[in-house]
């Protein structure tokens, strides 16, 4: 089993080091930033299972860091660590998308603890991925639509739609999408072919077509 990614964003070298080896020593491989301009380059380039934001960031604020992620699509939980904590501080941290918010200074095994609360409802959240217009749900492999019905798909489509709603930024190759789909297969057509399929279930919006590069996730309408 992978180990857990988490992307770390503090300012504090020395704080930002102190968590770095902690969260390493607990099992996590862990991406440290020193400000919000590369703590958003990498939370828009990279999956995590959790994101640590401080708040008081240099470049770009925390607050405002989460804000930009939530609206590129990033939904991965977030835990924001700040200073600032009284009660509308926290109100203003999870208004802006944040699942937790802990006051500086903080308890180690609170945080771990917090930590692992969030990966866990992570977890159980990403049985259910959110499309264009529908939720997939991988344990019934039905695509739940806002306003038709369920639509059924075979496991290699489920497979398929999974790996491209688990990266709905990145752009995936052919030859990315036979590894991660159909590793037994030939030749990356059958990618194509099955593409077809899910258009043809789900209408051609679903996936979008990037010319000499490959496919995306379809936009939200």
């Amino acid at each position: 089993m992978n180990a857990p990614r988490v992307l770390v964003v503090e300012d504090d070298p020395q704080l930002l080091e102190m968590l770095t080896s902690l969260l390493t020593e607990e099992g996590y491989t862990v991406d440290p930033a020193a400000d919000g301009q590369r703590g958003l380059h990498l939370g828009l380039t990279r999956d995590y299972d959790v994101l640590v934001l401080d708040r008081g960031l240099p470049a770009i604020d925390g607050l405002d860091l989460l804000a930009r992620l939530r609206q590129r699509g990033v939904v991965t939980p977030t835990l924001v660590l700040s200073a600032l904590g009284n009660p509308a501080d926290r109100v203003a941290g999870l208004d802006a998308g944040a699942e937790d918010y802990l006051p500086k200074p903080f308890d180690i095994d609170e945080l771990l603890a917090r930590l692992r609360a969030l990966r866990r409802r992570h977890l159980d959240v990403a049985r259910s991925l959110p499309l264009p217009g529908g939720r997939l749900d991988l344990d019934t492999r039905q695509v739940v639509c806002d306003t038709a019905e369920p639509v059924r798909l075979s496991e290699r489509e489920c497979a398929l739609l999974a790996a491209l709603a688990t990266r709905p930024r990145q752009i995936l190759s052919r030859s990315q999408l036979l590894g991660l789909v159909f590793d037994d297969a030939e030749s990356d057509v059958v990618v194509d072919t099955y593409v077809h399929y899910l258009r043809r279930k789900l209408g051609r919006k679903i996936i979008d077509t990037v010319r000499g590069r490959g496919y995306q996730l379809g936009r939200t309408p």
